[in-house]
């Protein structure tokens, strides 16, 4: 599955701080399916949401 990234965040925030996940509730709040996954070579974590497939037969 293709996935568009939207946000990175790195994995070594304060305590108790959730950047990422508080970014992905915002755009799921604007209607987006966004959610959290860990890059772990980046170690990062990224906000994605699906790649909307294009119409390129109309």
């Amino acid at each position: 599955m293709r996935r568009t990234v939207l946000g990175q965040f790195p994995a070594g925030g304060p305590r108790g701080s959730r950047p990422a996940e508080e970014f992905a509730a915002a755009r799921r709040g604007e209607g987006m399916a966004a959610e959290v996954v860990m890059d772990l070579e980046q170690d990062a974590f990224l906000v994605v949401a699906p790649r909307q497939p294009t119409d390129r037969g109309r």
